[in-house]
């Protein structure tokens, strides 16, 4: 999440009356995350008893035409009791609307939807017990997507990854870190020739990051940013949710507890197969090269008076190098 279009007071306010969800009340920009603009609305409510709503932007890597397939994922998971925001439609029933951009010379038209706003925190030091609740959520997510009637492509998949690699080029990769340039060619060569192909498919988060999902206490109470959902193996799923709770921030430090502990609360909803168990090392190899790459390519490419924190791109290069590690190859083996 982020703000990268600035929009006036009297803007908003048309804006959330077409919802009729009460009348504007305060909007706060949100500056975390790299795709969006957001902002945290309250409105009176429509009984005047005050209600919070998260109002999105969609600025790029989002397509319009991948819209619906977000927007009714959701639906579709608050209806299956999955801890999901609803879309707020608006007064003519419409999951999103179109609204000009103030700072555009072109008068350029953008996408914006409303979000329920869901209570809890997210977590920056989780408990084992917190893990758990996490992988049971997940595995809860992935069996009641199995009714969603619409797919969507993978954006972020290998063939992406050699694009971001491409567009950074090596001075950029290794301007990041001497070496890092070859690492990622090597790596990318190593996935294309182990990437799985024949485990269960359905639809996914792939980017549930504990800033991604809310809790209080044990019990998670909002998975949230669903905008690189897509229709992939589900065992990669859970690789990128591994990667992105099991270290530290920085990517040095693995905690073994959280690892077991999101792994035993998954398959208590939803058994591995001993297929995807062993598929595990190489799709998480392939997660934290996608994370490496994307924070790369926005660590070179975000305009410097954004508002927005940059992401470390080693951070994902570190865990990249724990799951390649040798030593590490029986992370994944069943209890």
């Amino acid at each position: 999440m982020a703000v990268y279009t600035q929009l006036g007071s009297e803007q908003l306010a048309a804006l959330i009356a077409a919802f009729d969800v009460g009348e504007l009340v305060s909007a706060k920009g949100i500056a975390e995350g790299v795709s969006n603009s957001n902002w945290l609305i309250e409105t009176t409510g429509k009984d005047g008893s005050g209600a919070r709503f998260i109002l999105t932007m969609y600025e790029y890597r989002i397509a319009l035409e991948d819209l619906p397939f977000f927007l009714s994922l959701l639906d579709h998971l608050a209806a299956k009791s999955c801890p999901v925001p609803r879309t707020i439609h608006d007064a003519s029933g419409a999951l999103y609307r179109m609204i000009g951009d103030p700072g555009s010379p072109t008068g350029a038209r953008k996408a914006v939807a409303l979000i329920e706003f869901l209570p809890g925190v997210s977590l920056s030091e989780p408990t084992p017990g917190q893990a758990a609740a996490v992988g049971r959520a997940l595995a809860q997510l992935h069996l009641a997507a199995g009714g969603f009637g619409q797919a969507r492509a993978n954006g972020m998949g290998p063939d992406e990854w050699q694009r971001l690699a491409d567009e950074c080029r090596p001075a950029g990769l290794d301007g990041i870190d001497f070496g890092l340039a070859a690492m990622v060619e090597n790596e990318l060569a190593y996935l294309a020739a182990h990437w799985p192909t024949d485990l269960p498919r359905g639809v996914i988060h792939a980017d549930l990051f504990p800033d991604n999902v809310l809790m209080l206490g044990e019990r998670v109470t909002g998975l949230i940013d669903f905008y690189f959902a897509c229709t992939d193996l589900i065992a990669y799923d859970i690789a990128v949710t591994h990667a992105a709770w099991c270290f530290d921030n920085a990517g040095r430090v693995f905690d073994p507890a959280i690892s077991a502990a999101l792994l035993v609360g998954y398959e208590s909803v939803r058994p591995l197969s001993s297929e995807e168990r062993a598929a595990l090392p190489v799709l998480a190899r392939g997660a934290a090269l996608r994370f490496a790459l994307s924070r790369a390519f926005d660590w070179i490419n975000t305009p410097a008076d954004a508002l927005v924190v940059k992401k470390d791109p080693l951070a994902f290069v570190r865990r990249l190098q724990f799951y390649a590690d040798p030593a590490n190859a029986g992370l994944f083996a069943r209890p």
